[in-house]
């Protein structure tokens, strides 16, 4: 939906739809898809219907990946709306075709990928995320050599 918003915004110059994306990621990053109307379109009507490998991600990397989105486009909605500047709200704008395009249509978590590499550089501590550091309580995951 993010990547559908974003494509409508830089192909018509509505760049006031920045406003609701902002709105969706702050929200998203603040209390996970509860008050994101996208997020909750996301969790209750996409994903169960959705085909293919049901992969679910911890929070934390999912919230820094929803606050990345929060600052580009809150960025992008300041620097467009209220200062003019649409070459910058536009280059946002790609941003978040790529990234939510990498994320819905590949599964590709770009936040997802950078929050685990600051987690092996010791700059996030690994207590922020404990199903992050032991992959084996994910749901569905079975240790080599246990019952399924």
């Amino acid at each position: 939906m993010v990547m559908v918003a974003a494509i409508v915004a830089l192909a018509t110059g509505w760049q006031w739809l920045l406003v609701p994306i902002a709105y969706g990621f702050v929200a998203r990053a603040a209390a996970g898809p509860t008050f994101s109307p996208l997020g909750r379109l996301a969790m209750d009507v996409v994903a169960p219907r959705s085909l293919g490998e049901k992969r679910p991600t911890p929070g934390p990397p999912k919230r820094f990946a929803q606050a990345i989105g929060a600052v580009v486009t809150t960025a992008a909605a300041v620097g467009g709306l209220a200062l003019g500047w649409t070459a910058f709200a536009n280059v946002c704008l790609g941003l978040m075709v790529v990234f939510a395009g990498l994320e819905s249509l590949a599964g590709i978590c770009v936040g997802c990928k950078a929050f685990a590499v600051l987690m092996r550089m010791g700059v996030i501590p690994p207590e922020t995320c404990e199903a992050c550091n032991d992959i084996w309580s994910r749901p569905g995951v079975t240790r080599p050599g246990a019952s399924a």
